[in-house]
């Protein structure tokens, strides 16, 4: 095979102007990055402020199209006050003493007063048939008058209930939060530690990999620099863009930014520095040399950013609000990493000069430094010498994968399934379902003409899987009635539905039925439950019933996560598809990527599914886990496609086809393989939040971009490349020049 070593390059001319690609002057850049420097300085303060501007209500979450959305929207004109219910549950087992009652009513006269309580909704403490647990309701205010609550705040204000409720309890009676406020305070507290614990894994291990990879005290310190800029830079643009409703920001696209912006900036850095030490070999000024690696490198790493950030913006077309949310968001994110990758980066490295890859500086011998690359042009000469041998058998290996896609559970879980731990509030949650014959405050709510009420009533009460108890369907109470009627010494309702005097009142010819499930609000069975009742109260003429609730939102997210996935993916390759084609000239080598792509990605699926199977033993997977792997793991890892091949392109011109495969392997294969080791272990620390969709999303994009890396980009591809030959380039010119 030909040596794949670089000749000595011809040396640049003299007094030959700095001048970067289509006449953009360097002081361009050097403005650009002084700029991008100061704003991501900045902005660092601001990663801690976006709680204030998240959204993370069911109206940041739903389609707008869905039957849930539309009945909240109706539910509204009937309360002034939207609430998150939500219980205190004391609990001893051998039985409760007169001062646990003493405590639990204690408490429930701090819930009373506690500023931030739907007081109308309020309940007295329910005691346990068996004498051992007393719940506490603690409605908290999500909506009043129209004017929504922050999401930090409502968990603020349930951590200020449980705090206040649990001081000085009689030893041995346990407290725990319960309902779906106590699981919103449980998931706050899952995600605050995106801004701690999160970012600082992260950053730990890029550094002990960057510290591998360049073997240089130093260096290291320039990409990490970068990537918490650009970390800045987005969380003062998304700040002020979702704090003016521009965007949409929720918990979830919040905990994916930097990930996203630590793994893309640091796979553009090492492009690009990889191809600095390269023209630090020809070139003796170090400018004129980072000026070179700058023009020969933007076109990859640019690339590279607009297919993330198209692929990101792909879920514009979802029908689930949070996916709406997570493309901008993600799409803002990589701009302004892409931003500091291309001017704050490279000005700072070409005034610090070649000291920073101390104690490996490279020296202007006009010698390309691939004598570093050995490994990889072994690699190389195997991969050229066995291409046809290689491509089958790594085929195989991702086919034995993809056997696993069919154990892939991915219909969703219940809420206590959805942490990788045992918070309090699932605990509390248990318990509550455990001594209690009913949960009657997340009901499912049904929006009807007032005329077909009757009829509803009736086909509601007959469905499957609702509660048979007296009381179990009723139009909706008058809450602030309910209240003044209890203040007025009135005595409360028994068992059966309120009377008329304490019902909500039609408006606009439409009123409010509850309906009390039998199972708890976030299983399965309650999902099934509310399928059937749609179909139920669906067919009674002139009813126009629509079914809502908890229940129905949950059903309703999972429906659309669906259909997402299934519009989605198809527009993503096809956007991949077209920017590889402009970028590469050519219509046969996208297509051979796009099926590499897709190949990679049903192994990664398949080999995850074995592991949460049988490795993690979780429940199953919500059923926007594949969606999100996709354009993560496609947007990202088309990274690679792109520096490989543009490189492989570049070469190809020079020295023809075959001999261009392998310069290109060998001299992108270690950045290749360095940027998917960091961007895999960025992606893996997900797992440190103990959220099971993030650990699932972190597990699955860190197998597959290390298969892809490994097999995908070292093995499979440059095979493939080599064994078709010159006609990977058609139609382009190149298809017609040596192979």
């Amino acid at each position: 095979m030909t040596d794949v070593r670089t000749p000595p390059a011809a040396a640049p001319a003299p007094g030959r102007p700095r001048q970067l690609p289509r006449g953009l002057p360097v002081f361009t850049v050097l403005a650009v990055a002084i700029l991008a420097f100061l704003a991501g300085g900045a902005g660092g303060s601001y990663q801690g402020k976006l709680p204030e501007v998240e959204k993370n209500d069911n109206s940041s979450w739903l389609p707008g199209s869905a039957e849930s959305t539309k009945v909240l929207g109706e539910s509204a004109k009937f309360i002034k006050i939207e609430n998150v219910p939500g219980f205190m549950v004391f609990h001893r087992p051998s039985g409760l003493t007169d001062a646990d009652r003493a405590a639990a009513s204690k408490a429930a006269e701090i819930v009373a007063r506690t500023p931030g309580i739907d007081t109308d909704a309020l309940t007295p403490p329910q005691t346990s048939s068996d004498g051992t647990t007393i719940a506490v309701f603690t409605p908290l205010v999500a909506k009043q008058d129209g004017k929504a609550v922050r999401f930090d705040k409502i968990a603020k204000l349930e951590q200020q209930v449980v705090d206040a409720t649990t001081v000085g309890l009689p030893e041995g009676l346990k407290a725990y939060p319960a309902g779906q406020a106590g699981l919103f305070l449980a998931f706050s507290d899952a995600f605050a530690g995106i801004d701690g614990a999160l970012l600082f894994a992260a950053l730990g291990v890029v550094i002990l990999i960057l510290l591998f990879v360049y073997r240089s005290p130093v260096l290291w310190i320039f990409p990490i620099l970068s990537a918490v800029l650009a970390l800045g830079l987005s969380s003062l643009v998304i700040y002020y863009l979702a704090k003016n409703d521009v965007v949409t920001l929720n918990g979830q696209s919040a905990g994916i930014m930097p990930v996203l912006v630590l793994g893309a900036g640091t796979d553009y850095a090492l492009l690009l520095i990889s191809r600095y030490r390269e023209e630090l070999h020809t070139y003796p000024n170090r400018f004129d040399a980072m000026i070179k690696a700058w023009r020969r490198s933007a076109p990859a790493i640019v690339a590279s950013a607009a297919t993330v950030i198209l692929g990101l913006l792909c879920l514009s077309f979802s029908s689930l609000a949070s996916d709406k949310s997570l493309g901008p968001v993600g799409a803002i994110s990589i701009a302004c990493t892409l931003i500091l990758a291309m001017s704050f980066l490279p000005v700072a490295l070409a005034l610090a000069g070649r000291w920073v890859f101390w104690p490996r500086k490279p020296k202007a011998d006009q010698m390309v430094d691939l004598a570093s690359h050995g490994f990889w042009a072994r690699v190389a000469t195997k991969v050229d010498s066995n291409r046809r041998t290689a491509w089958i058998g790594v085929g195989l290996v991702l086919g034995i994968c993809l056997l696993g896609l069919g154990t892939l559970k991915a219909q969703g879980l219940d809420t206590a399934q959805g942490f990788t731990n045992t918070p309090d509030a699932v605990v509390g949650q248990d318990l509550y379902l455990a001594k209690f014959a009913r949960d009657t405050s997340t009901p499912a709510v049904i929006a009807t003409n007032a005329g077909s009420v009757e009829a509803v009533i009736a086909a509601a009460s007959k469905v499957a899987g609702v509660d048979t108890k007296p009381g179990a369907v009723c139009i909706q109470v008058d809450y602030p009635k309910l209240a003044a009627a209890v203040k007025s010494g009135a005595a409360l309702p028994g068992e059966g539905c309120a009377p008329e005097s304490l019902q909500v009142q039609p408006i606009d010819g439409r009123t409010i039925v509850n309906v009390t499930l039998a199972d708890p609000f976030d299983s399965r069975e309650a999902y099934a439950t509310v399928g059937r009742l749609r179909d139920a109260v669906h067919g009674v003429a002139g009813a126009d019933a629509r079914v809502g609730g908890a229940s129905a939102a949950t059903l309703d997210v999972q429906d659309a996560s669906v259909h997402d996935r299934n519009l989605i993916i198809p527009i993503v390759l096809l956007v991949i598809f077209l920017v590889l084609a402009v970028l590469l000239r050519a219509i046969v080598a996208p297509v051979l990527l796009i099926l590499t792509v897709v190949l990679s990605f049903g192994a990664a699926l398949g080999l995850s599914a074995i592991a949460f199977n049988h490795l993690f033993h979780f429940a199953g997977a919500d059923p926007s886990f594949p969606l999100f792997t996709f354009v993560f793991l496609v947007a990202l890892g088309i990274d690679y496609n792109i520096f490989l091949m543009t490189r492989i392109r570049e070469e190809s011109v020079r020295h023809g086809t075959r001999v261009g495969i392998s310069r290109g392997l060998t001299v992108t294969g270690g950045v290749i393989t360095s940027a998917g080791l960091v961007l895999a272990a960025t992606f893996a620390v997900l797992g440190v939040l103990p959220i099971v969709f993030l650990a699932e999303l972190g597990f699955a994009v860190a197998v597959g971009v290390l298969m892809d890396t490994i097999l995908v980009r070292s093995i499979l591809v440059p095979a493939l490349a080599a064994d078709i030959g010159k006609r990977i380039w058609w139609p382009s010119k190149l298809a017609h020049g040596a192979d």
